[in-house]
């Protein structure tokens, strides 16, 4: 039981950190301060400077604290299912911020902004996922869409349901997007095959497609760049 002089210093410094970030943000801040800031959001009581070091010595950098999954943070000891809430409830807010600030916007000129969500959102998942990003006739993203999961392979992709979303959307043209588990960006057989199908059928009803982007960690890679579409 933690003494009342104990406490008193834990909620003292709980409260420097939380002025020290209203007053300037996360500037100046290390990252073992951002993890133990939101690891206290599911710890109100407890002393969590010691556990968030702890943390990030053993995922190697704060990226990899929010991108791991719950049961690897609650291996360390003194995280609990709260304060893997604190985490990734941050994570969560952070990835629907870079796809709020995207729509509207127009996708070559945005394409940093683009790439960051995508990267955000898509690097951590252990399957594969298939994204359309739909754009207006000014090239403006209406929406991002996930529609499949899952290993992708020419029989887990229906270019119908990809028309359908799009004529849903009103889209004028197409960017897709899936992820790569492996780390590998380079395209599959399967990815190759499947570009040419969409390809095709976004064609017969007059949309055109764009690019076909392929993320795996920090890599990506794009058909457009490459001369594939």
């Amino acid at each position: 039981m933690i003494s009342v002089a104990e406490k008193n210093q834990t909620e003292g410094h709980r409260q420097r950190l939380r002025d020290k970030f209203l007053k300037s943000g996360l500037d100046g801040f290390h990252d073992y301060e951002i993890i133990e800031l939101l690891l206290t959001l599911g710890t109100p009581r407890k002393d969590c400077k010691s556990i968030a070091k702890k943390a990030l010595k053993e995922f190697g950098s704060l990226k990899e604290v929010l991108e791991a999954n719950p049961n690897e943070l609650k291996s360390i000891k003194g995280i609990g299912d709260n304060n893997v809430f604190g985490l990734k409830i941050a994570q969560a807010v952070a990835r629907r911020y870079l796809a709020d600030r995207i729509i509207d916007k127009e996708f070559v000129r945005s394409a940093d902004e683009v790439m960051a969500y995508l990267k955000h959102s898509l690097r951590d998942k252990n399957r594969e996922a298939f994204l359309v990003i739909y754009l207006n006739g000014r090239n403006q993203i209406l929406k991002m869409e996930e529609l499949f999961k899952g290993t992708l392979t020419t029989s887990a992709v229906y270019p119908r349901e990809v028309v359908k979303r799009a004529l849903d959307n009103n889209a004028a043209a197409l960017v897709f997007v899936h992820n790569h588990p492996s780390g590998n960006p380079n395209p599959s057989s399967d990815d190759l095959t499947i570009t040419k199908k969409l390809k095709e059928a976004a064609k017969s009803i007059d949309i055109s497609v764009h690019d076909h982007l392929i993320i795996a960690g920090d890599e990506t890679y794009s058909f457009a760049d490459h001369g594939i579409l």
